[in-house]
């Protein structure tokens, strides 16, 4: 045993608790960074003296060696990071629809007195006008007025819903580019990591700055991660090489792979999410990605493919109905000098709905009367009967005003129901981020402790140098006096 062996294992106490301290420090300068997982030194005793072995001295027992740092770990969760993950695709779909449908309610517009209820209720009060006084031709002008408020609603409606739906494709392609972004910057990291842990080393802050995009990630689609080692000579503590693969609802792999993890793999890793020009689906090598009420690239499919789809073809087939309806009456009827057979409205559907161009010249060809005389006024009430008239083709005793009041009522319900579960899943991730927190995050109480506990066992193995030192001193330098 060396004669100074005291003086290296105060050294080795001091160089562990100096590596103690610099980690409670970078804990502390890091406690704000988004992503970060506190970080802690795991010291190991060293070999004890004497080994085991035929030649050996003849000792009472085995004196211990110091000390030393084992590894610096991260304090991290891997339950929890997979649970936030699944809670955070569900919170970024139902984040997403709730802004396509809030969007829809904002266009559809039923809570002040600019939409199309209230405008086919003036077209409806003009009309009851019109049936009590036939023969004036302000209240025909003014049929004729509202008439063409509720075609521009239409049109307004439908213009805006297809506005609507362009920028949700619009975002559709930015969600694309943001989720390759992330895989090519994930992919880096894995190369980064393939470079340094077979070299023994544990690159907690990569692992951190992975996980920060791995969580971007799970916002946009449903993943799941499975890791790699990067080589049989890392470390078994080592994270490896991060593998994504896509998810359904219940987290089960359905065969689609982002990203490869494999070492020493040949074929490109990444395998980027496309968007199909012909079908504007959205493609992983040529797979369409599945549907599932999980992140904001599903929610915002939905919307552009379903949602918005559906509610114009809704608005279409209410114009044509009450275009069909309308005009049927109308024929049937006499203007003021006994025209008949004059279509009110022109169009097909929502987007080109309008009020024809000899009624927008002439007034007086409303056909307010039934049988051409003066002063009969039965038509026009006919016509403001139409709102109500059932089996216009929307469904069997379906009204259009009906019909469109449950359109109305099933967007509210779809609405509210997409707020729920945003505010549900909301509450659920911000419960698991906490969890996960309390684990991972830096605790500044905490490290103060620490910091305390480290500085002191600093100076106590400073102290014991100081008394191996003193006692070398004096074993060398006043014990022998020969020679002198």
């Amino acid at each position: 045993m060396s004669t100074f062996h005291g003086l290296e294992m105060a050294k080795q106490a001091l160089y562990a608790q100096q590596s103690a301290l610099y980690t409670t420090g970078h804990n502390i300068a890091n406690a704000n960074t988004e992503g970060y997982s506190r970080q802690r030194v795991n010291f190991e005793t060293m070999p004890a003296y004497p080994s085991g072995s035929r030649n050996r001295p003849q000792l009472p027992g085995q004196i211990g060696t110091g000390v030393k740092t084992g590894s610096i770990e991260r304090i991290r969760d891997m339950f929890l990071d997979n649970q936030f993950r699944a809670e955070n695709s569900k919170a970024g779909y139902w984040e997403a629809k709730s802004e396509a449908l809030s969007r829809m309610e904002n266009v559809l517009n039923e809570t002040n007195d600019s939409g199309l209820s209230k405008s086919m209720e003036l077209f409806w009060s003009s009309l009851q006008d019109l049936a009590v006084t036939p023969e004036n031709s302000g209240a025909r002008s003014v049929v004729v007025q509202n008439g063409v408020a509720v075609a521009e609603t239409f049109k307004h409606l439908s213009g805006s819903l297809k506005t609507i739906q362009k920028d949700i494709q619009s975002q559709i392609d930015g969600k694309i580019k943001d989720a390759n972004s992330l895989l090519r910057e994930i992919h880096a990291i894995n190369e980064q990591l393939q470079k340094i842990e077979p070299h023994g080393y544990l690159a907690n802050d990569l692992y951190d700055e992975r996980d920060r995009l791995v969580d971007q990630l799970s916002t946009i689609v449903n993943i799941q991660v499975t890791y790699t080692p990067s080589s049989d000579r890392s470390p078994k503590t080592a994270d490896g090489l991060a593998t994504i693969e896509l998810v359904d609802d219940n987290g089960q792999p359905v065969g689609i792979t982002l990203l490869q993890g494999k070492p020493g793999d040949n074929e490109d890793p990444i395998h980027p999410l496309t968007l199909n020009k012909d079908t504007h689906a959205v493609e992983i090598d040529g797979q369409k990605l599945p549907m599932t009420t999980n992140g904001s690239l599903n929610a915002l499919i939905t919307a552009n493919e379903v949602d918005y789809p559906e509610m114009l073809q809704k608005l279409d087939d209410m114009a044509a109905a009450f275009i069909s309806a309308f005009n049927a009456v109308h024929e049937a009827g006499f203007g003021i000098e006994g025209q008949t057979g004059n279509p009110f409205f022109t169009g097909t559907n929502a987007s080109d709905i309008d009020v024809s161009q000899a009624m927008k010249d002439n007034p007086g060809l409303v056909a307010a009367s039934e049988n051409g005389k003066a002063g009969d006024g039965k038509n026009a009430l006919a016509l403001s009967g139409v709102f109500d008239q059932l089996d216009v083709g929307l469904g069997e005793k379906v009204s259009i005003k009906g019909f469109y009041e449950s359109v109305i009522g099933e967007l509210g319900v779809n609405a509210r129901e997409a707020n729920r579960q945003t505010k549900n899943t909301m509450i659920l991730l911000s419960q698991v981020d906490n969890q996960r927190m309390s684990v991972s995050a830096v605790s500044l109480d905490e490290e103060m402790s620490n910091m305390i506990k480290f500085q002191h066992a600093f100076n106590a193995a400073a102290r014991s140098m100081t008394t191996i030192d003193e006692m070398l001193d004096r074993i060398i330098n006043s014990m022998g006096l020969v020679g002198r």
